[in-house]
């Protein structure tokens, strides 16, 4: 037994025990065991170590500016995130199921093109930051990405076309998180394009009370509802335009009860609620905890911990390339 043991080459090792033992690497220790032999490479390229590509720690270096796109990125940073997901996308061969980005990774129809050629599968993404992104880059993206069901994406000047993109492509589609200001045309948007909505969350964001009414008046499907820390604000003719509604009158409330959950902040105001209005109802989540903003009342739209595969270590080495 122990001279057959001895004989024992590692590329002969069972798949599975490959798999485990890799799950506990990074990308930057991943991309040369993968190189050893073929049988390592398609332990690599497993879907349970690549069915949520989490990016959750990178940043891009950038400086906020007064004009469209209102952040200037270091082209340093570009090249960073292009060699990190052409290893990625490579390593992964088609098994990314979910992707997550940082609300300050600023990323260009040039990456986002690599992700749509490469994740085909792409069920759930997270991407809370689209300055650079164009119309027809996210319209393209969308179009190939068929089995997407879940999207995390910020507050939009207008909405329709991206609503319109995920109607045509995304059949299955169920779940939308708006990171940002949440008025008439983003409810009317969604109410008219994807009226098999089920899961709907827009915590800490300003919400205008119209808009919250159009939700439980049109959305027939819905049947989870987060507004938890909402700004919520009624416009009204005076000189000061928004009014902040500091509790949730009984109108709203009788409208939710045909939901499965509606969950709002019954502690008024509650330390986040204070934050998001103090932040004018756009949450500046870099002055707060470190993951903070990847917390969700809604269980299935909750990051929970970071992803091992872009580690802080393997970000510092990725810096210093």
């Amino acid at each position: 037994m122990a001279d057959k043991l001895a004989g024992r080459k590692w590329e002969d090792m069972e798949l599975d025990v490959l798999v485990k033992i890799f799950k506990l690497l990074n990308l930057t220790e991943l991309s040369p065991v993968s190189l050893v032999c073929r049988s390592w490479l398609l332990a690599c390229s497993d879907p349970l170590i690549w069915n949520t590509f989490d990016l959750g720690l990178l940043k891009s270096n950038f400086i906020k500016t007064r004009v469209s796109p209102y952040v200037w990125v270091d082209g340093r940073s570009d090249a960073r995130l292009s060699r990190v997901l052409r290893v990625a996308m490579g390593l992964s061969r088609g098994n990314v199921t979910c992707l997550v980005f940082h609300f300050n990774l600023y990323m260009k129809d040039s990456h986002l093109s690599i992700i749509a050629e490469r994740c085909p599968h792409l069920k759930r993404l997270v991407l809370p930051a689209w300055n650079y992104i164009t119309k027809p880059g996210i319209c393209e993206a969308i179009r190939r990405w068929e089995d997407l069901e879940s999207l995390t994406m910020p507050g939009i000047g207008h909405p329709p076309y991206i609503m319109e993109a995920i109607s045509r492509s995304c059949k299955n589609f169920s779940e939308l998180k708006i990171m940002g200001q949440f008025d008439i045309l983003f409810a009317s948007a969604i109410a008219y394009n994807l009226p098999k909505l089920k899961v709907l969350s827009l915590r800490c964001t300003m919400l205008f009370r119209e808009a919250l009414l159009y939700i439980l008046e049109n959305f027939e499907s819905l049947e989870v509802l987060n507004i938890s820390h909402c700004m919520l604000v009624d416009v009204c003719p005076s000189l000061d335009p928004k009014k902040t509604i500091t509790q949730m009158d009984h109108t709203i409330i009788e409208k939710a009860l045909r939901l499965r959950e509606f969950i709002y902040c019954c502690e008024v105001p509650c330390i986040l609620c204070e934050r998001t209005i103090a932040d004018e109802g756009l949450m500046r989540w870099y002055k707060y905890e470190t993951g903070l903003w990847r917390e969700d009342e809604v269980r299935s739209l909750s990051l929970g911990d970071y992803g091992k595969l872009l580690d802080d270590s393997c970000i510092q080495i990725v810096d210093r390339t």
